[in-house]
């Protein structure tokens, strides 16, 4: 059962035909990351984990930024014992793992600067597309810090690690033509256009098998760290119950009788 939202404070959450839109709503801080907004965010995840009829979620930000990163102004407040800093920090993945592994696929649409934990969350998407002027830095080094959120884990598996080493020890601006050379984006539209063209990306998978995306989103966010034969008990797992599934018993009554299958990419792709 669908867990009902509270009221959210910084940002804005609508379901539409089946997709979700997150809209990062701090205009006055270039929608940075502060507490409100991470428990906004654990709790619009976790509904969209509980929604069935959700096929995909993209997440944006408002007002030309995506997300500036990390609120400086109160991480800076008071000085706190380290280890409560580490508990922050912590604290941060009980809700980026479950974005990372929300098994849908989630998108990106990064418009204006997606620095520090902004860059992170873009990359915690399946897919990002990126405005012209988009803008992707780990800021962190600059102010004497290391990537959190999950940086460490995402950007070397997307990028590469000789990649990641000059982006983070550099911690220069990243534009996207750059950007999707490397691997980080899909593709590069204008920014009158940004959202509505991820919205109808994530309407393609409207009629795709959740259950198969998601199980194979699960075990591809495990490949880099397991062995062959983990992953093919993994497989044959996940095979199974796509196996008893009500979408694969009606795709092969679809084939079967030369009929057009639900979920065909190939002819459904937006141009």
């Amino acid at each position: 059962m669908t867990s009902p939202l509270p009221d959210l404070q910084t940002l804005t959450f609508d379901i539409t035909d089946g997709i979700g839109l997150i809209t990062l709503n701090r205009p006055d801080s270039r929608n940075a990351l502060d507490l409100p907004m991470r428990a906004d965010l654990t709790e619009v995840i976790l509904h969209v984990r509980q929604n069935a009829d959700i096929s995909a979620l993209v997440i944006t930000g408002s007002e030309g930024a995506f997300c500036a990163g990390g609120d400086l102004k109160s991480l800076s407040e008071s000085r706190r014992p380290v280890s409560v800093n580490r508990t922050r920090i912590q604290d941060l993945h009980l809700w980026f793992r479950e974005l990372v592994d929300l098994e849908l696929p989630v998108i990106a649409a990064v418009d204006g600067p997606a620095f520090g934990a902004g860059l992170n969350l873009a990359l915690a998407a399946d897919f990002i597309f990126a405005s012209p002027r988009a803008r992707f830095c780990a800021v962190f080094g600059r102010i004497g810090l290391v990537p959190d959120l999950g940086g460490f884990f995402l950007l070397p598996r997307i990028v590469g690690m000789q990649a990641a080493k000059d982006i983070v020890f550099t911690a220069r601006t990243v534009k996207p033509e750059e950007a999707k050379s490397l691997g980080m984006i899909r593709e590069i539209v204008p920014e009158e256009d940004l959202v509505s063209h991820a919205l109808a990306f994530a309407r393609q998978f409207q009629n795709a098998s959740r259950p198969a995306i998601g199980m194979a989103k699960t075990i591809l966010n495990k490949s880099t760290e397991l062995d062959q034969r983990a992953l093919s008990e993994m497989e044959s797992y996940a095979q199974a119950l796509c196996l008893e599934t009500e979408y694969h018993h009606d795709a092969v009554a679809r084939f079967l009788a030369k009929e057009p299958l639900a979920f065909n990419w190939d002819k459904e792709e937006i141009k």
